[in-house]
């Protein structure tokens, strides 16, 4: 009988060391469980998508990646497109420079596009779809620079085939940047690729 009891003792330990409950000195408390919520607007862009003008989206930073919101800007009827382009994308700008409204701050959403930057149409010798910037895209934040880009080159202010030709304030040749799903996931860790272009 004896010998019974001591069987039972090291059967019964084993049994509650299998439960999965263990005694611990690590802290656990890692904060609420991630929200599926979280990046999701939910209707939170009502308000700018009843907004008068041209419906955009443009791209803003949310957890480690780039997401598209709904905008509208403005654009004058009977613009040439030229100027259609210029106007465009200084409206993009300044959408990509606003502060998120509440519900997308809320739900996450950023930007690195600085106030005040403006956008021009091409120098003398530069191709007629180039951007020029108020700073130059190597001047600019990696974030900053895959935000405008991604959101250039999915609008009326490129020529549609996901990539946009931009330049800075100075003489320097400008480049045609393209916005990849690599560049969509990892901004801040991957550059948009460029090659230099020529020619007007």
């Amino acid at each position: 009988m004896r010998n019974a009891r001591l069987l039972v003792v090291p059967v019964f330990a084993a049994l509650l060391a299998g439960c999965g409950i263990r005694a611990t000195e690590v802290p656990t408390d890692f904060g609420a469980a991630p929200s599926r919520a979280h990046c999701s607007l939910a209707g939170a862009d009502l308000a700018t998508r009843s907004s008068a003008g041209m419906p955009v989206r443009v791209f803003l930073l949310c957890g480690s990646s780039l997401l598209t919101v709904d905008r509208a800007v403005r654009v004058p009827e009977g613009a040439e497109d030229s100027a259609r382009r210029v106007l465009v994308a200084q409206g993009l700008l300044d959408e990509l420079a606003r502060t998120p409204p509440a519900a997308e701050k809320q739900a996450g959403y950023s930007t690195d596009v600085r106030a005040g930057t403006t956008v021009g149409g091409p120098a003398p010798r530069d191709p007629e779809d180039t951007l020029r910037l108020s700073v130059a895209p190597d001047d600019l934040t990696s974030y900053a620079l895959a935000q405008i880009v991604c959101t250039f080159s999915d609008s009326a202010a490129a020529e549609g085939d996901g990539s946009v030709i931009l330049g800075g304030p100075g003489t320097a040749p400008p480049r045609r940047y393209e916005c990849t799903d690599d560049l969509r996931a990892r901004p801040g860790e991957v550059d948009p690729p460029s090659a230099q272009v020529t020619g007007g």
